[in-house]
C-alpha cells in the first residue's frame, strides 16, 4: 500500500526580538525541533539562499542526505514495473533501494537489478542474500556538475543526427543503429540530472557545494529533457529511413536535406553555447534564426511528394527531425533567458 503523503507544516508567523544590542533571534518552532531530536546547545547551519530565504538545517557536515527506499518485490510482481520503481527511486534523489521478500527474491527481479545498475550512472549493489538486496549510491554528485553532463548529452545528440545524414548518404545500415544505440547513454545522462535536480531540493547544503540554485538546477533538468527528446527524434528518423537506404534518393534533395541539417545542428550548437557562457543576447539571437530555418524545411516538404512512396515517407520524417531540432533549440535559448533575466537583480 503506498504511504500517505507527508504532512507539510504550516508557516509559522514569529516576531525577531534583538538581544544584547545586535543579535537577532528567532525562536525556533518547537514541532520542528523535537522531529529533529534538536537539544539545547545543539549547532545549526543557516544556509543564505539567492531568493532572500534562510535554510536551517541540523546538517552542519556537509555529509549527503541520506534517504533509503524499500520495495517489496513479491507486492510488485511485474518485473518492467519495478524496472520502472527502480528507475523512480533513482531520479527522486534516494541514496539507497532495498528489496526485500519473505522467501527468496525471484530470480527475474534480481535480472532486473542487474539491468537497473548497468543502466544508471552510480548504482551498485552493495549487500545481497536470499531475501534482500541493497543498492546505493557510490558517486559524489558535487564531483558531477550539469554543464559537464549537458554538454555530453549535446555531443551525444548532435552525433546521432549527423549519423543519420551520413547513414543516408553512405547507405548504411550500421550509422543507422548506432544512432539508435547511442540513446540509452542520452537517458543515463538525463536521468543523472533529474536526479541532481531532485536531490539539490531536498538538501540545501548539495546545492551549495555545487555552487547552483535551485531556480539553476530547474533550468539545467529542463534543459536535459529537451535534449533527451532529441535524441527520441532522432532515434524514430533512424527507424524510418531504412527503407530508403535500399533506394536512389534524388541527390537535389539529399543535398537539401544535407544543408538544412547542418544548419540545424549549428542552431543547437549555439542554444547550448549560449546557455554555458550564460549569453542572454547570444540566446535572442539563436530563436531568431529558427524562422530562417522553419521556411527552409517548409520548401523541402513541398518538393517531397514528387518523390515516391517509401521515399517521400522517410525524407518526411527527416525534415520533421530537423525541423523538430530547431524547436527544441528554440526552447533552449527560451529557457536560457529565462534562467539569465531570474539571476538578475
Amino acid at each position: 500500500m503506498p504511504r500517505a503523503p507527508a504532512q507539510v507544516m504550516a508557516m509559522e508567523i514569529r516576531k525577531v526580538q534583538i538581544t544584547g544590542g545586535s543579535s537577532y533571534v528567532v525562536s525556533l518552532p518547537k514541532e520542528w525541533a523535537r522531529s529533529l531530536n534538536i537539544r539545547k546547545n545543539d549547532p545549526l547551519g543557516l544556509i543564505a539562499q539567492s531568493d532572500g530565504t534562510l535554510l536551517i538545517t541540523p546538517k552542519i557536515t556537509g555529509e549527503a542526505v541520506q534517504r533509503v527506499k524499500i520495495f517489496d518485490a513479491s507486492a510488485i510482481g511485474d518485473p518492467e514495473f519495478f524496472f520502472r520503481c527502480l528507475v523512480g527511486a533513482y531520479i527522486m534523489g534516494y541514496t539507497a533501494v532495498t528489496i526485500t521478500a519473505p522467501g527468496r527474491i525471484p530470480p527475474r527481479m534480481r535480472m532486473v537489478v542487474l539491468d537497473f545498475t548497468r543502466m544508471v550512472i552510480g548504482q551498485e549493489v552493495t549487500e545481497e542474500n536470499d531475501t534482500t538486496i541493497t543498492i546505493r549510491d557510490l558517486i559524489n554528485p558535487a564531483e558531477m556538475t550539469f554543464e559537464s553532463t549537458l554538454r555530453r548529452m549535446h555531443i551525444l545528440a548532435r552525433g546521432m543526427h549527423e549519423d543519420i545524414i551520413s547513414a543516408l548518404k553512405m547507405k548504411s545500415r550500421a550509422l543507422a543503429k548506432d544512432a539508435t544505440a547511442r540513446d540509452r547513454e542520452l537517458d543515463r545522462l538525463h536521468w543523472l540530472i533529474a536526479r541532481q535536480y531532485h536531490l539539490i531540493q531536498n538538501d540545501g547544503n548539495l546545492a551549495r557545494r555545487m555552487q547552483v540554485t535551485v531556480a539553476d538546477a530547474a533550468c539545467y533538468a529542463l534543459v536535459s529533457r529537451i535534449i533527451e527528446r532529441i535524441g527520441d527524434h532522432a532515434v524514430n528518423t533512424a527507424t524510418t529511413i531504412l527503407p530508403l537506404l535500399d533506394s536512389d534518393l534524388n541527390p537535389d534533395l539529399f543535398g537539401d536535406l544535407e544543408s538544412v541539417s547542418a544548419e540545424a545542428l549549428t542552431i543547437f550548437d549555439a542554444s547550448i553555447s549560449a546557455m554555458i557562457e550564460r549569453d542572454i543576447r547570444g540566446a535572442d539571437a539563436n530563436i531568431r534564426s529558427i524562422t530562417g530555418l522553419a521556411a527552409r524545411c517548409d520548401a523541402i516538404a513541398r518538393s517531397i511528394p514528387l518523390q515516391s512512396g517509401s521515399v517521400a515517407l522517410a525524407a518526411g520524417s527527416i525534415v520533421e527531425s530537423i525541423r523538430r531540432l530547431g524547436e527544441c533549440s528554440k526552447e533552449i535559448s527560451k529557457c536560457t533567458i529565462n534562467r539569465l533575466i531570474a539571476g538578475e537583480p
